[in-house]
């Protein structure tokens, strides 16, 4: 590969794969391709506020692997808001917190929702192979609670996570290989909660990335358990133990992904689990369509709803 005004350029001819795994290629001489277009959601932006909403936003280093961008809305003085902890998709290995497609959804979802966003950056595959994604989303999320916790140096705390964020209020959100994510995390919290008083209200996923015996992601994942690998077949026993109240997962009717969506809500529905769970599907739309058509009128809707899921607590009262 040659490198070009900063960029990687690949030179390899197609007698060189020695494997195509549809997200990437599989050189023979080891190399590994990740076949990420430079578009919106993988090209990275540095972190601007918002002057048409008022969000602020910024990035923080969380540890020497993991960062993420945050996001503030506008609030009153003392006010104690909810917040997200958002996990962007692209297979495991591309996509970015930092792109512009994601920085637009969270924008929008802290000004409308009302909530501090934050943004995960994640290890991605080949350069960290499977499970550190999962690893570092709890890691974030362990992150996020320890604010909360008196024990804890404020040395390592953000003081908009401090001074804005309810952290019994926290929501778990993420779209495709992000929602597969949340899932992990939310079995994590159900098996070993969180510290400092902190509690997982809801989880969101956004056309989950689950698949039975998937050999891509078994590719990733060198140390995975074999094609019921729980973390791609999700285990009854995992799911009865989910560590929130409340689930929303939505799917697209045209996403190749809509069925794994389905039959996760289906299989938590019968796993024993006490919360709620909502389901949405928006019928003639495409994987992940909310972040590239984020002006169509169903794209507008599903923000309005993760509002609402968000705020279901206050809207009843």
């Amino acid at each position: 590969m040659d490198y070009r005004n900063g960029v990687v350029e690949w030179n390899y001819k197609k007698e060189d794969i020695s494997e195509n795994f549809f997200f990437f290629n599989l050189l023979k001489d080891g190399r590994v391709h990740v076949l990420a277009p430079d578009t919106s959601d993988t090209i990275k932006i540095p972190p601007s506020d918002d002057v048409t909403t008022g969000v602020k936003i910024k990035d923080v280093v969380i540890s020497d692997d993991v960062t993420a961008r945050v996001f503030l809305p506008l609030s009153r003085a003392g006010e104690k808001l909810p917040v997200l902890l958002y996990v962007h998709g692209g297979a495991f290995c591309m996509g970015s917190a930092f792109s512009v497609e994601y920085t637009r959804f969270l924008t929008t979802v802290a000004a409308q929702s009302n909530v501090v966003a934050v943004s995960v950056e994640y290890g991605l595959f080949p350069t960290r192979v499977i499970p550190a994604c999962y690893d570092d989303a709890w890691l974030a999320l362990q992150w996020l609670a320890s604010h909360g916790d008196m024990n804890v140096s404020e040395a390592g705390q953000d003081p908009w996570i401090t001074d804005h964020a309810d952290l019994t209020r926290i929501f778990v959100g993420g779209d495709s290989a992000g929602g597969n994510i949340c899932h992990t995390l939310l079995v994590r919290v159900g098996k070993l909660g969180l510290q400092g008083g902190a509690r997982v209200k809801g989880m969101l996923l956004i056309h989950p990335y689950f698949d039975e015996g998937d050999r891509i992601w078994m590719y990733m994942c060198p140390t995975n358990e074999g094609p019921r690998d729980p973390r791609m077949k999700p285990a009854p026993e995992d799911l009865a133990k989910i560590g929130c109240d409340r689930v929303l997962v939505l799917v697209g009717g045209k996403d190749e992904l809509k069925g794994a969506g389905k039959t996760y809500m289906e299989e938590l529905s019968k796993s024993g689990w006490k919360g709620s769970i909502e389901f949405v599907e928006n019928v003639d739309k495409e994987h992940c369509f909310h972040l590239s058509d984020y002006l169509d009128h169903e794209a507008l809707a599903i923000n309005d709803r993760i509002k609402s899921f968000i705020n279901y607590e206050k809207a009843r009262c």
